[in-house]
């Protein structure tokens, strides 16, 4: 205890010093922690807005229909929805139900015409979780029977404006052409260039009836956390063994999963790099404040103070200074990132989006801890080498003052 007494009352002992090692220190925990919270941040971004604009948390679907092709693919949907959906309403954290259906077809406007790949929805319903599908132009499709959404390259590809009618055609499910006529109600935009240039919606109604059909495609949930997709997943496929489910990242495999673990990747990467970086700063400003006071070390040997005593003190000064340096660190970065970047960082469309972005710093206790004892861990080497520089040189070594 002494001994940390004495190692606690060097750090005053020159405050100039000290000052140097504590913001270095700072900097190096203070950049692990933004950037790891960054990343957080667009992580959390992403499958937020993965989440609300495209396949809500998860969905439902008979079991091998996403792996297989079908020459009628209708005839494996769902027949029995509402016992499907009562159970659902009955699960903890579940708040939304989507019923969809896919129809396909050619869109016609004027002289203008495109094929597009349509969603049949219970748009009431849908219109009340998917907000990071932004209505960039018109109203979004609630109640209207005859309404239809288009995303905005859709739209523009035809010239559609909400107000103006459409014409759809398709094929039922016994090969007959079938047409009708829709209202534009809005134009959407998720972001992602490819949804938006060809899915439209209109209501899971007008689909069924085109199609000929009163089967669901598939059932999409909303719940309050993502977190208890594992345990709905569980209790559903149990209790209906002929359905089986996928979440948002299966569903969004190559434009979410893939980028996410792109992201995880390159973050450690430049944490390798942070943190190498950080180390050697660290280590310099130390080994110089050591070997800076090899005369005081050489009169605490000359005074019969062992080696192992000398290296205490010097770790303990290592662990105060490291503990200091990381808390002011991570304090200020924090301090920085709640107010003087509390909307965020504004960032440039990723690839294949359209849209700019605030990211928001996210950050954990967990993010915390680890910047901390990063930074504890690489003062305490930077110290135990330093220490054992000086410590291996003669006495007679360090009390030379040239």
């Amino acid at each position: 205890m002494q001994i940390m007494y004495f190692a606690f009352r060097n750090l005053f002992r020159n405050l100039r010093r000290t000052l140097a090692i504590v913001i270095t220190i700072a900097v190096g925990s203070g950049a692990l922690f933004c950037f790891d919270g960054f990343i957080q941040g667009v992580q959390k971004d992403f499958r937020e807005n993965t989440i609300r604009s495209h396949s809500g948390n998860g969905e439902f679907h008979t079991k091998g229909y996403l792996d297989s092709a079908y020459e009628d693919p209708w005839k494996e949907w769902i027949s029995n929805y509402d016992d499907v959906a009562d159970f659902l309403y009955e699960q903890p954290g579940v708040e939304y139900i989507f019923p969809r259906v896919s129809i396909n077809g050619m869109l016609v406007h004027h002289k203008k015409s495109i094929s597009g790949a349509g969603q049949g929805i219970d748009a009431d319903e849908e219109a009340e979780f998917f907000q990071s599908l932004e209505i960039v132009d018109g109203e979004p499709l609630t109640d209207q029977a005859n309404g239809i959404l288009l995303g905005k390259g859709l739209a523009k590809a035809i010239d559609a404006h909400p107000g103006e009618e459409i014409r759809f055609y398709t094929k039922s499910i016994h090969g007959k052409i079938r047409s009708r006529y829709f209202q534009v109600a809005g134009v959407f935009e998720t972001g992602n260039a490819d949804f938006d240039n060809r899915v439209f919606r209109i209501q899971i109604g007008a689909a069924q009836s085109l199609l000929g059909t009163s089967r669901i495609e598939s059932i999409s949930i909303g719940l309050n956390d993502h977190k208890n997709w594992d345990a709905v997943s569980a209790s559903l496929t149990a209790q209906f063994p002929f359905l089986e489910s996928a979440s948002f990242a299966e569903i969004n495999k190559i434009w979410y999963q893939h980028s996410m673990d792109w992201l995880d990747a390159q973050y450690h990467i430049i944490q390798i790099i942070i943190l190498t970086i950080v180390l050697l700063g660290i280590f310099n400003t130390i080994s110089t404040s050591i070997l800076e006071r090899k005369e005081e070390i050489g009169n605490l040997r000359a005074n019969g103070e062992s080696v192992f005593d000398v290296m205490r003190l010097v770790l303990y000064e290592g662990l105060f200074l490291g503990t200091i340096g990381g808390f002011v660190g991570l304090a200020s970065a924090y301090l920085v990132a709640s107010f003087i970047l509390h909307q965020g960082i504004l960032m440039p469309p990723g690839p294949g989006q359209t849209k700019q972005f605030f990211i928001a710093f996210v950050f954990t206790e967990k993010m915390a801890v680890t910047a901390l004892s990063l930074s504890i861990i690489s003062t305490l080497i930077a110290s135990f080498f330093a220490g054992i520089k000086v410590c291996r040189m003669s006495i007679a070594k360090q009390l030379r003052s040239f």
